[in-house]
C-alpha cells in the first residue's frame, strides 16, 4: 500500500487529497497536518446553521464541507490527520461499522499508549483517555472507495472551537466551551508540556506508520503525482464553491454540538399550545445536566421553572414525564397549555 507522509500542507489540500484518491480508486494511507486553521463541517450539516460564517469571514477562517459525515470541527496544526483510503471491495474491510472502527482505530489506541496516554476505544468511533475524548474519526463512501479519517490531538484551541460555532446565544456558547474543556483532551494536556514536547510530528507519524503497518502490511512511500494533483484541482473548483458549502440540511429549530460519544450540548425549541419552549442542556450518557429553560409561556408560580431545571439534573432524558410527575407531587405549579408530552418533546 502507498504511504503519503506529507507533513504540513495547505489547509485545502488536507481535505482534497483523500477525496481525490477515492475518486481515482487509489488505496493508500495519508499522514498530514494543515498549515493554517479552518473549519470543516460534515456532509449532512447545514453550514449556515452550524457555523458562524460571518465571524469566520471576518477572521479569515475558511469553511469546508467534506464528503464524510460527523460534526463541525475547528482544525489546525495542533492536530495530525490520518486518512486511510481503501477500495470498497477490499477484503480487509469488516462489514459492521462498529467492527470497522474497532479494527482501524486499534493502531491509534496503541500509538497513544506508547506515548504514555492510557487510551481506550469507545464505541462507536472515539478514543478516550480517562473520560475525555482524545481522537475523533469518521467513515465515508466516496467513489469506489471507503475513506477512514481521524486525528491525533496534540493540542486544541477550545476557545476558538466554541467561537466559530453558530449558537443561539452567548450562554449556550459558554456551555459548549465548558463542556469541551471537560470532555476533550490532548496529548499536551495528558503528558504536560515537557512530555508532549518529546513527541514531534515526525515521531508520531513514524509510530502511526508502524502501527498501521501491523494491520495493513508494509508501505511504499509515495508523492503527490500529476494525476492526483490534477484531480485535486478539479475537486477544488467544485468543493470550494459557495454552492457546495451552502446546502440546506438539518432542522433549524434544533441545535446539537457533539463533544464526544455520549456527550452533546443541545438547544431545542418546541411550540406548545401554551407558548414557545426553549431549552439548553447537556446530555451526558443519556442524562440531563445544566438545563436552562426559557420561552414565552406563563408559569405559576414563576420560580417553578427553576424547580424543573433542578429536578432534571442528572435524570435520564427518557424519564422526563416521571420527573415532572414527581416534581408536581412535591410542589404545586401550573404552566397552562404545556403538558408532559410537550416537556418530553423538548427534553427527551
Amino acid at each position: 500500500m502507498k504511504l503519503y507522509n506529507l507533513g504540513k500542507v495547505p489547509w485545502e489540500e488536507s481535505q482534497l487529497i483523500y477525496h481525490a484518491m477515492a475518486d481515482l480508486g487509489r488505496e493508500g494511507l495519508i499522514l498530514l497536518s494543515p498549515a493554517s486553521p479552518y473549519v470543516c463541517i460534515g456532509f449532512h450539516q447545514n453550514a449556515a446553521q452550524e457555523v458562524d460564517l460571518a465571524f469566520c469571514r471576518e477572521q479569515g477562517i475558511p469553511v469546508f464541507r467534506r464528503e464524510v459525515g460527523g460534526g463541525a470541527v475547528y482544525l489546525d496544526g495542533g492536530q495530525l490527520f490520518f486518512q486511510l483510503v481503501l477500495r470498497a471491495d477490499d477484503p480487509r474491510i469488516p462489514a459492521p461499522r462498529e467492527v470497522f472502527y474497532r479494527t482501524f482505530l486499534a493502531p491509534v489506541v496503541e500509538l497513544y499508549r506508547r506515548t504514555g496516554v492510557p487510551a481506550v476505544y469507545k464505541p462507536i468511533n472515539d478514543i478516550i483517555a480517562g473520560t475525555r475524548k482524545i481522537s475523533g474519526s469518521g467513515v465515508g463512501e466516496i467513489g469506489p472507495c471507503i475513506v477512514f479519517v481521524g486525528n491525533l490531538i496534540v493540542d486544541f484551541n477550545y476557545e476558538r472551537m466554541a467561537r466559530v460555532l453558530k449558537v443561539p446565544d452567548e450562554k449556550f456558547r459558554d456551555k459548549v466551551h465548558k463542556t469541551l474543556v471537560e470532555n476533550l483532551s490532548t496529548l499536551r494536556r495528558e503528558l504536560g508540556d515537557a512530555g508532549a514536547a518529546a513527541w514531534s510530528e515526525e515521531r508520531l507519524n513514524a509510530l502511526l506508520v508502524e502501527e498501521f503497518g501491523k494491520l495493513l502490511g508494509p508501505f511504499e512511500p509515495a508523492a503527490v503525482d500529476p494525476e492526483l494533483r490534477e484531480r485535486m484541482g478539479a475537486l477544488r473548483s467544485a468543493m470550494m464553491s459557495e454552492e457546495w458549502l451552502i446546502q440546506r440540511r438539518g432542522r433549524g429549530a434544533e441545535r446539537e454540538v457533539r463533544i464526544r460519544s455520549g456527550v452533546r450540548i443541545v438547544h431545542r425549541v418546541h411550540k406548545a399550545k401554551g407558548g414557545l419552549l426553549r431549552a439548553d442542556f447537556e446530555l451526558n450518557e443519556g442524562r440531563c445536566f445544566g438545563a436552562s429553560i426559557s420561552g414565552d409561556f406563563f408559569c405559576y408560580p414563576p420560580e417553578a421553572v427553576g424547580w424543573i431545571e433542578a429536578a432534571l439534573e442528572g435524570r435520564p432524558s427518557t424519564e422526563v414525564r416521571q420527573t415532572l410527575r414527581d416534581l408536581q407531587q412535591r410542589h404545586s405549579f401550573e404552566i397552562p397549555g404545556v403538558g408532559e408530552d410537550d416537556w418530553a418533546a423538548l427534553l427527551a
